[in-house]
């Protein structure tokens, strides 16, 4: 834990700025001779030194298969993983560890559900209801699904503001609604949705709920409990954790209902030629050696964000959102892609008669580092009739100096494309 947080009891991230950008050691570095502006959170954020050394300090002293070995090394493993489910109970508000699985991201948590949902819980003519604002991740899985059992997508409209168009919505429940899955946080506009009406009247219906929750966690307070979700997904990367390992909460209720997705070794109680029983949930979906030093690096992670705290997190980062807002305002061509009531740390959009591309490149060559493209959200840039955005995004990390150089090379950008 960085020692200017056991230090703060009431924390001011802009006063503390340079202590917390030493925590990572990537931020120092300089991009085409310029010094690194780097933007591109909601893609995946960078790492704090805290979580650096402790998955270097696993393999360098405690690596070890899990669940297997009865020596001392895998139990010093296998108490670290399980330390790590721990903690991610604890930080979602899980009423247990054993609501707590481990993947690989929060693409393969979602692909994970779609499939095992299809073994026996989702028939012909049965209807999953998605949201305009959905990653591709939170699409292509149920369309497999749809393609799969003989089911409908029915799609959630949104407002040109970029806010979920709730009576639309109402009016989409039935009968036949099975799942309802949608995105906390949009990673194109930084939308923040309203959740508890839909999973409310989601459960009204006998449908299950998935949250599709990459772009919450690094920014808000996520409590499953509160939410009644019936699943909710993140990946690691996305909140200053490793590659590689991604979190599925699931109600027990449903842990325990549905079958395992994959077969292999630690999914199980016993195996013969004629007959298989698995093991308790979660281990149950959790078949080979899991993602170990990546679960002990997001539990770093966490404890790094908890240790700041979201209070102070999303004070500072709204407040920088609201002068990034105000500067991209000011400059010349912008114009901004969806302006919802409630945003997280993420803004799109276009400059007038420039490709995203070309705008993206020109930045690069100022090292600042942003999104351009459709952000795996086509059918939202659909909706916006415009082929791709530039997104910046923020962490708690970014300064409002940072702020200022994107404007000025925007401004910079404008006049190079004019004739």
């Amino acid at each position: 834990m960085a020692t200017w947080i056991q230090a703060k009891k009431t924390l001011d991230l802009k006063q503390h700025m340079g202590s917390i950008r030493m925590d990572f050691p990537i931020l120092n570095q300089r991009v085409h001779g310029r010094p690194l502006v780097y933007l591109d959170n909601a893609a995946t954020t960078q790492k704090p030194r805290a979580v650096i050394q402790a998955m270097a300090e696993y393999y360098e002293s405690q690596n070890a298969n899990i669940h297997r070995g009865v020596h001392a090394l895998s139990e010093v493993a296998t108490s670290l993983y399980e330390s790590a489910r721990e903690t991610v109970a604890t930080f979602l508000n899980a009423q247990s560890p054993s609501e707590i699985v481990f993947t690989r991201n929060a693409t393969e948590s979602i692909n994970m559900i779609a499939n095992i949902m299809g073994h026996d819980q989702i028939k012909p003519n049965d209807e999953i209801l998605l949201t305009e604002l959905e990653h591709h991740s939170n699409i292509v899985p149920w369309q497999f699904l749809c393609e799969r059992t003989g089911a409908r997508l029915k799609i959630i409209p949104i407002q040109e503001s970029g806010d979920l168009d709730y009576e639309s919505a109402v009016k989409l429940f039935g009968p036949r609604t099975r799942i309802l899955a949608i995105t906390h946080v949009s990673n194109a506009l930084g939308t923040v949705n309203n959740l508890p009406p839909l999973i409310a009247l989601a459960h009204q219906y006998g449908a299950a709920v998935l949250v599709d929750g990459a772009q919450a966690a690094p920014h808000i307070a996520v409590d499953v409990q509160a939410l009644d979700c019936d699943f909710y997904v993140f990946s690691g990367h996305k909140i200053y954790g490793p590659t590689g390992v991604g979190v599925l909460y699931g109600k027990r209720e449903w842990l325990d209902r549905l079958p395992p997705w994959q077969g292999g070794g630690d999914m199980i109680t016993s195996v013969s030629f004629q007959h298989t029983t698995y093991a308790e949930p979660p281990h149950k979906f959790e078949a080979g050696t899991p993602p170990i030093s990546q679960a002990i690096g997001l539990a770093e992670a966490i404890r790094y964000v908890q240790g700041i705290g979201y209070p102070a997190i999303c004070a500072y980062e709204e407040n920088l959102e609201l002068y990034a807002l105000r500067r991209l305002l000011e400059t010349p061509g912008i114009q901004l892609i969806g302006q919802p009531l409630k945003r997280a740390s993420i803004v799109s959009f276009v400059m007038e008669g420039i490709h995203p591309h070309d705008i993206g490149t020109v930045l690069d060559q100022s090292g600042i580092a942003v999104r351009a493209g459709h952000h795996c959200a086509m059918p939202l840039m659909e909706h916006y009739r415009v082929p791709a955005t530039v997104r910046a995004s923020f962490a708690f990390y970014n300064t409002y100096e940072e702020v200022d150089t994107l404007a000025t090379a925007l401004e910079k950008t404008w006049k190079l494309f004019q004739p």
